[in-house]
This record gives structure tokens, sequence and C-alpha cells, in this order.
């Protein structure tokens, strides 16, 4: 049995503490041996990788099996969300041995510094990834400022 050591205890062992986690620690296993049975919840987020260059802020998302058009990139105030969707693909004459590939919504947001520049979002979809560019406001992007030497 897992117990919480419990410098106060004297000793003793706190099992009542440690025995109320085994719950928690059961549903964790439980939900990743599901994994690849196809009992994952009903949204998956995408892996992305988010990158601020002093011109923009660019997300780049893993979505691969998608249709451009089937993939929704929605910006409202300062937060944006990609979806997508992929529909199960009908079963082949035989016997599925097993299936691995998620189908369901795909949906991730992000909140959006307030240097983003909303009214002039790009988003381009090539080999299964889907890049997002905001480009920055004039007035937050890096200046450089020359200075004067005077003699």
């Amino acid at each position: 049995m897992l117990t919480i050591w419990n410098p106060s205890a004297n000793g003793r062992r706190s099992e009542a503490a440690g025995a109320s986690l085994l719950p928690d620690f059961d549903n964790l296993f439980q939900d990743f041996a599901s994994f690849g049975r196809g009992d994952l919840p009903s949204q998956f987020a995408p892996p992305a990788d988010v990158v601020e260059t002093e011109d923009a802020i660019q997300i780049k998302m893993d979505i691969p099996g998608h249709s451009a058009q089937d993939i929704q990139v929605h910006l409202e105030g300062d937060t944006l969300t990609i979806r997508s969707e992929r529909k199960v693909e009908k079963q082949v004459a035989g016997k599925s041995l097993r299936t691995e590939r998620w189908a369901g919504v795909y949906s991730r947001s992000f909140v959006l510094p307030e240097t983003v520049d909303g009214s002039k979002p790009e988003a381009k979809y090539a080999d299964g990834v889907l890049t997002v560019t905001l480009p920055k406001r004039e007035e937050a992007k890096p200046r450089l400022i020359k200075v004067e030497v005077k003699s």
C-alpha cells in the first residue's frame, strides 16, 4: 500500500492519506493503458510549437491526414482556436486487427499577447503541418534608435 511520510507521526505510517491517492493512480494508469484502443476522450489536442520572432507569433501544429478545407482557424479577441475533425475511415474487407490512428475532433486554443495584430493572420497547411502566422503590431516591434554624438 502507498503511504505518505508524515514527520509529525513519530514513525507511524499515515495510511489513510496514502489510501486516498490510490484511486487517482488507478485512473491514471487505466487512461494510459487505454491509449491506442480507441477509448480516448472526445477531443484530442494535437502537438504545437509556438515561436515568437521580432515581427510575428507563429504557431505550427501537426494535424496529418486532414484536408485544408476541414481545418478551421478562428480568431476572436485575444484567443486563437484551431479545430479540425478526422472522420473514421470505412473499414476495408477483412478483419481489423488493431486501430491506433485516432479519429474525432482536434482542437486547440491559444491566448495571444496584446502585441499581435489580429487583422492580418495567415494560415498555411502543407505535409500535415498547419502554420498560423500572426504579425505583431507596428508599435510592438523592436525599433533601433540612432544615438547622435555631439562633439
